[in-house]
């Protein structure tokens, strides 16, 4: 048996010992799904109307973002998908945005120990760039650890930055086709759905489909559904993040704490997270976030939040 099919059927058992669970909320827009060859007008509005709403503009005047997260995972996800979650290793994290560069690096910690993750982009367009990853400051060569490593750092780019992301660093690097998919309530939210196939995908993955669901009040992003086709384990599955209590901190909104779920191949509540961190400016280059630690300008943690 080929190691994907060895992992799906794993994921399968392991549902049959679950209880039974209602079905999720939110499952009206599925992934993945034929969509139209071009961008539609209506599209690319409700994209930029989004991006503009979360401080876009202002972002674009950020030289670097340094945030600290903290989170919890639930049992069972570390046991399916143990090289994605990593929960001995991803307990809370200090992170660093250069935006102007491109780069992301995460230092992140857990029972296990220290675990750094340096991604860059690619230098031409359609390009998945690269990914470094250290564990206890020895580098990972295996292309699972990587693959998962630049899965991480492209979901959570999204998570937190939603349309501005697309909107801004992706539509340049990436091939992007969006549409309109109808309306759906997420939690006391009227939202547009706004879909999404992008090429390359998260980490190494040809492409990716999305669904964005915006707000119709504030155009705020409060879920992104996501297929996971960045490893060989995860293909075929769909997850889906929301996003809540946002807080306007220079100029963007930003949102502070974060939920996911696992939609398919089973319901499955995967983790919490919270953004507890944030400063902006220090003045970093890519020599301060390059190796196994952080050094210079991005060593000090991030400021905590009020």
């Amino acid at each position: 048996m080929h190691a994907p099919d060895l992992a799906r059927r794993r994921l399968m058992l392991a549902s049959l010992a679950l209880p039974t669970l209602p079905l999720l909320p939110g499952c009206a827009a599925p992934l993945p799904v034929s969509m139209s060859p071009a961008t539609t007008p209506a599209a690319r509005a409700l994209l930029g109307e989004s991006a503009a709403a979360h401080g876009l503009a202002a972002l674009a005047q950020l030289n670097d973002v340094n945030l600290r997260y903290v989170g919890e995972w639930r049992p069972l996800i570390g046991k399916l998908q143990p090289a994605l979650a990593d929960p001995g290793f991803r307990g809370g994290s200090e992170e660093r945005l250069l935006l102007r560069e491109g780069l992301v690096a995460q230092a992140h910690s857990g029972p296990s120990g220290r675990k750094q993750v340096l991604r860059r982009p690619g230098t031409a367009p359609g390009s998945q760039g690269d990914v470094r990853a250290w564990f206890n400051g020895e580098e990972a060569r295996d292309d699972e650890r990587r693959q998962a490593a630049a899965l991480v750092v492209d979901g959570y780019s999204l998570f937190l930055l939603g349309p501005m992301l697309l909107a801004q660093r992706w539509s340049a690097e990436r091939s992007m086709v969006m549409e309109l998919a109808g309306i759906e309530r997420v939690n006391e939210h009227e939202c547009d759905v706004l879909r999404v196939r992008l090429a390359p995908g998260f980490g190494f993955a040809a492409s990716e489909q999305l669904a964005l669901f915006i707000d119709r009040k504030e155009r705020l992003m409060r879920r992104v559904r996501f297929t996971l086709d960045g490893l060989a384990s995860t293909a075929g599955a769909i997850a889906e993040v929301e996003t809540f209590d946002h807080v306007t901190l220079h100029g963007v909104r930003w949102p502070t704490r974060f939920y996911e779920r696992l939609l398919r191949p089973l319901p499955l509540p995967v983790h919490d997270w919270r953004l507890t961190g944030l400063d902006v400016n220090r003045g970093l280059d890519a020599a301060d976030v390059s190796g196994p630690a952080f050094t210079g300008k991005a060593l000090a943690p991030a400021t905590v939040l009020p």
